[in-house]
């Protein structure tokens, strides 16, 4: 019967679980783009940095690729780079989906408010 199975291309439950394994160690190692609320823009050495909020967390950011963002505004970083401006529905939408994927721990308690 495990011949056939493995013939058949089935999977058992053990190798399911491996896989599932592998799959989380990836995304736990996986750097990942996230929203955050730009709270103050300015010019350093002649660029264009805001600080942004994500969560409990303030970090500065570049924003020469989102000449738009202004403060107030939701910007995707990612690495130091603001990359896009998303409404704070977005925001609060991806939020949701790193806190599903247990993926904010360390962004700490705050989230985007409604009404922002």
């Amino acid at each position: 019967m495990r011949l056939a199975r493995r013939v058949a291309g089935a999977e058992r439950p053990r190798e399911k679980r491996l896989r599932a394994g592998r799959a989380r160690r990836k995304l736990d190692g996986m750097c990942l783009a996230v929203p955050g609320l730009l709270e103050d823009v300015r010019t350093v050495d002649g660029l264009r940095v805001g600080r942004v909020r994500f969560g409990g967390v303030t970090r500065d950011a570049v924003l020469e690729a989102v000449p738009a963002a202004k403060v107030g505004d939701y910007v995707i970083v990612h690495v130091g780079f603001a990359l896009s401006v998303v409404d704070p529905e977005e925001a609060r939408r991806t939020f949701a989906l790193l806190a599903e994927l247990d993926q904010l721990d360390e962004l700490g308690p705050e989230r985007p408010e409604e009404g922002s």
